[in-house]
């Protein structure tokens, strides 16, 4: 073993621990593996594992069943959806690969800016007469599928991560000599050892730094070397810096600013992603209670259709009505138990649904086998809205929605672009420097017998120790310094790089003008759409109890004989008509206050929904009902 070997290896010791110093500085985003012997040198190439898909529901889906029933109240709708709902669970990812694009920038990687689409939300079952479509949004309003912004042209961005380089050798090579004056025999044999290490890092300014240390021992059968063995050794320094092209931390830190803008565009999309399902499962739970209200009512008319043909039979029987007055009564019974028959598909129908919706496994979970939704909420419409001036409302959601904030950022992205662009146009000029020291050492040659082929210099003997001291005096130094400029005499793509940037930069601007412009209009439809539910709704009041006053005064006109059959069961229609429109109008609230406040962007702030719980799947807020696990009743 040769004495410098040790030191050598020290030496790479030491620059592997800088090394890992430096990669785990910027690695902010994720636990270093457990610790374990020499882990640092391992934990760059070890496979950081993302755990598998979650498919397991939250506790609070079995703990609202009941003896086959799943009790609900919207608030454990929107629980269920954040905790359940895959949509959500699928947009979940996207920050976190957003944020491993952000890594990558970080080290000078290009961005790959993976992109989740938004999901629409599940859609409620046609009910005649329920307009569950009355009030939707524009398709202005949406934060983009697209999601940030990439890039992928401009000045090279300089790779941060610093690199190491080790490299080692050994050689026995053995040559015939035709001419044995210079090394004195008629065959050379040589052997030769080598180690090198080497390590460069680039910065954000621009500067690139490399350093390298050299080292060789040579061994030779020759007389005529004065040393035998001899060691070389060379240290040198390089540090080159861009002029113009490439120059400065604000254009080469531009993907990290992009990415860490793209971040946000991520959460931003997994918000609009949960304002999208709540607002959907919200529309079906509020469309499953008015399908049971107009189940309730179809039932009551049945039961009051079979009344009719009762009573008719009996005044039949006793002869105060003609025959034909029972059989008119009669044919009434089967169009109410086809309207029942409706109504309870539709519940069902729904049912699947919503179930669908708030269960990872859908409605293959063994959990909501057979079971029935009872829907716990009743639908109050106000009797006036309390709405503040419209140019207020304007505001307030040009200030809370997703996707101006969306715009914002990706033109702030571009313009960033534009940046790595404008240098890129530039000439390339580069400023470098490089000090090198040399060494050499080695024992005096014992097959130059005598000194037949001359004296070594005294200042050239020694070991390993005499070249290392060579090289850190720098008795042997050489500097070398100077610029390099290169001009490209059309650059063209470079030009037109920044031109084709230009103009999206400008469609991002003018698409951010369009989506203020569409939430003037976004807000006053859903404002008109609100306002006319409500006065829909108090109109299908009054027709109902008119429709009901009229049925009474039938009823009794037709028990004192003055009035038929056919009357009544007229004024019976005219009442399940009115109530038909009764529960739709009510449907028709629901939804226009829903897309009210998607209008708004108050959707999360109006339903008490933080993005801490909807990003975790975790909420904390207590179920309508206690879970008898927990020692409910």
């Amino acid at each position: 073993m040769y004495p410098y070997r040790a030191t050598l290896f020290r030496l790479a010791f030491l620059l592997l621990v800088a090394f890992h110093a430096l990669a785990q500085s910027s690695n902010i985003a994720v636990l270093p593996p457990p610790p374990r012997a020499l882990g640092f040198l391992t934990r760059p190439y070890q496979q950081r594992i993302v755990p598998p898909i979650n498919l397991a529901n939250s506790s609070r889906l079995a703990s609202l069943i009941r003896a086959g029933n799943l009790y609900l109240t919207a608030q454990d709708v929107i629980a269920l959806a954040l905790e359940n709902n895959i949509d959500i669970e699928t947009q979940r990812y996207g920050p976190l690969l957003f944020r491993e694009d952000l890594r990558r920038a970080q080290v000078g990687g290009n961005l790959r800016v993976p992109s989740t689409p938004i999901a629409p939300g599940p859609q409620s079952v046609s009910l005649a007469g329920i307009n569950v479509g009355l009030t939707s949004l524009s398709s202005g309003t949406g934060v983009s599928s697209s999601g940030g912004i990439t890039v992928s042209f401009g000045s090279a961005i300089p790779n941060l991560d610093p690199l190491l380089s080790i490299s080692a050798s050994l050689g026995h090579f053995t040559s015939p000599e035709s001419n044995v004056i210079v090394d004195q025999t008629s065959y050379l044999v040589q052997g030769s050892r080598s180690f090198s290490l080497g390590y460069s890092q680039q910065f954000l300014p621009g500067t690139i730094v490399s350093a390298s240390y050299g080292a060789q021992r040579s061994t030779s059968n020759s007389p005529s070397n004065l040393l035998n063995p001899i060691d070389y050794g060379s240290l040198s320094v390089s540090v080159t810096q861009n002029l113009l092209q490439g120059f400065g931390s604000s254009v080469n830190s531009r993907y990290i600013r992009i990415a860490g803008n793209n971040v946000q565009v991520s959460d931003l999309q997994l918000k609009f992603q949960v304002i999208t399902t709540v607002a959907a499962v919200l529309n079906l739970y509020w469309d499953l209670v008015t399908f049971n209200e107009d189940l309730r009512l179809k039932r009551l008319a049945l039961e009051a259709a079979r009344k009719l043909y009762e009573d008719s039979q009996k005044e039949v029987a006793i002869g105060a009505k003609a025959a034909i007055e029972a059989t008119r009564a009669q044919a009434e019974i089967p169009a109410r138990e086809q309207d029942v028959l409706m109504a309870q598909t539709n519940i069902l129908q729904q049912e699947i649904v919503l179930e669908n919706a708030l269960s990872k496994h859908g409605i293959e979970d063994p959990v909501l086998a057979d079971v029935h939704i009872v829907p716990l909420d009743h639908i109050e419409v106000p009797p006036a809205l309390d709405l503040a001036p419209t140019g207020e409302l304007v505001k307030q959601a040009l200030a809370a929605r997703a996707d101006l904030q969306q715009n914002r950022l990706n033109i702030a992205s571009q313009a960033l672009v534009l940046k790595g662009d404008r240098s890129e146009l530039k000439p390339q000029l580069q400023a470098f420097a490089t000090f090198t020291n040399h060494a050499q050492a080695g024992v005096p040659n014992p097959l130059n017998v005598g000194y037949e082929y001359g004296t070594p210099d005294p200042f050239y003997i020694g070991g390993y120790g005499t070249t290392l001291g060579q090289l850190l005096r720098r008795n042997f130094p050489d500097y070398s310094a100077g610029i390099s400029l290169t001009i490209a005499l059309r650059n063209r793509a470079a030009q037109a790089d920044y031109v084709t940037d230009q103009l999206q930069l400008r469609q991002l601007q003018l698409g951010l003008e369009k989506s203020v412009n569409q939430v003037g209009v976004d807000v006053r439809n859903a404002v008109i759409g609100l306002q006319q539910a409500q006065v829909r709704y108090e109109t299908a009041v009054q027709t109902r109890e008119l429709a009901e006053e009229t049925l009474k005064a039938e009823q009794r006109k037709y028990q004192l004989g003055s009035s038929s059959n056919a009357l009544v069961i007229q004024a019976q229609r005219d009442v399940v008509n009115a109530e038909s429109e009764e529960v739709q109008s009510m449907a028709n609230y629901t939804h226009a206050l829903i897309a009210f406040e998607q209008a708004l962007g108050i959707t999360l702030e109006r339903n008490r929904i933080t993005m801490s719980e909807a990003a975790s799947g975790m909420v904390q807020r207590r179920s309508a009902l206690p879970d008898p696990r927990q020692g409910g009743k």
